[in-house]
């Protein structure tokens, strides 16, 4: 879709706020998509086995936590051991090491790649780790809960993680998908866009957005949260039969 045909989609009236919104998931869901896309295509060109760093234990308590099954965290261990050594090999990714895996340099600024960083660093230590890895990629998964993307999703706009959505807040999101986009509207247009969100999830008018608003909003509106699965994550060895030359264990 080209920029004119985005411009029409935002301006149009028959669109539904609810599909306005949804367009901000589309780069942050793509940056994730991508990088699984990226890493999975370096295993096909260079194959290698590494030694599992972590124990059977760990590996098996992970997939108890998640959707995703014992051998399946394997192979996630080996596409998190290839990001997070692209830089420094110590364990845990860097934010260069996205970097350098989206956009082959470890250089530069990008909001929804700092989001995704930001929301994957669960201990807030600067760097993620193969526990964190797996669970923030267990939200896109196809049966993980609808409430566990719902409460993903609001902290994707709770830049200030302060519990409430601000009209600042989404104003900057619309800002950075306008400039990811390569789209321009004008200023009044923006604040119209912001305006009709607060209008709609808002109910107690006191111009923020809780948490218990958002739930109510997108529970209200299912479509909002499609681009919050990624239909491959159901079965990552199926997709990716090179990963199970990886797995050092069967799954009972």
């Amino acid at each position: 879709m080209d920029s004119t045909n985005r411009i029409t989609l935002f301006r149009s009236s028959s669109l539904s706020l609810g599909e306005r919104i949804c367009m901000a998931f589309i780069p942050f869901v793509v940056v994730v998509d991508f990088l699984v896309s990226k890493m999975a295509t370096c295993f096909n060109c260079q194959p290698r086995h590494e030694k599992r760093r972590y124990g059977f234990s760990y590996i098996t308590r992970l997939a108890n936590e998640s959707r995703f099954t014992v051998n399946e965290v394997e192979a996630l261990y080996q596409l998190f051991k290839k990001l997070s050594s692209s830089i420094i090999d110590d364990g845990s990714i860097h934010k260069e090491e996205l970097l350098l895996a989206l956009f082959q340099t470890p250089y530069g600024e990008n909001l929804f790649l700092d989001r995704v960083f930001d929301l994957f660093d669960e201990k807030k230590n600067g760097v993620i780790e193969f526990d964190e890895f797996v669970h923030a990629l267990n939200i896109f998964h196809p049966c993980s809960p609808v409430e566990d993307k719902i409460d993903f999703a609001f902290r994707l706009y709770d830049l200030r993680q302060t519990g409430f959505i601000e009209r600042e807040e989404v104003k900057q999101m619309v800002v950075a998908i306008l400039m990811e986009s390569d789209m321009k509207l004008s200023d009044d247009l923006i604040e119209s866009i912001i305006d009709q969100t607060f209008a709609d999830v808002d109910a107690d008018k006191d111009g923020r957005i809780s948490k218990e608003e958002w739930k109510d909003f997108v529970l209200r509106r299912p479509g909002l949260l499609k681009n919050m699965t990624l239909p491959h994550l159901k079965d990552i060895t199926a997709i990716f039969p090179s990963f199970v030359n990886y797995t050092e264990v069967e799954d009972l």
